[in-house]
């Protein structure tokens, strides 16, 4: 799933590889394994609290690099896209993986408005 969103956003923003280099590609990779991470966490926690305030560190980390806050969520929905079409096992784990990744969403909106 990882590489499936990491390729999917340089193929769609060429300028990232002007702009960032196979670095900024490794970091993005990093990034994703880290998002879902923390929403693995979130989940096993029972706090959507939690991944938002991960998003929310993960917008200013990433808007002080020359990051975008459209690109997150742009990362975000691919996510969502990925993980609504996919096979997980627990359906009540894949459920609660896209509400929490549709409430980050909708934070980061209200922020870049």
């Amino acid at each position: 799933m990882v590489n499936q969103v990491v390729t999917e956003i340089y193929h769609e923003y060429p300028y990232l590889w002007e702009k960032f280099g196979q670095h900024g590609r490794d970091r993005t990779e990093e990034d994703n394994y880290h998002h879902l991470d923390h929403l693995k966490t979130a989940y096993e926690m029972g706090s959507v609290t939690f991944f938002i305030d991960y998003t929310d560190w993960l917008n200013t980390v990433l808007t002080a690099r020359d990051v975008g806050t459209a690109l997150i969520i742009d990362n975000y929905e691919r996510l969502l896209r990925l993980l609504e079409h996919s096979d997980l096992e627990d359906s009540t784990e894949k459920k609660v993986y896209i509400e929490f990744l549709q409430q980050a969403l909708d934070y980061l909106r209200t922020r870049s408005e």
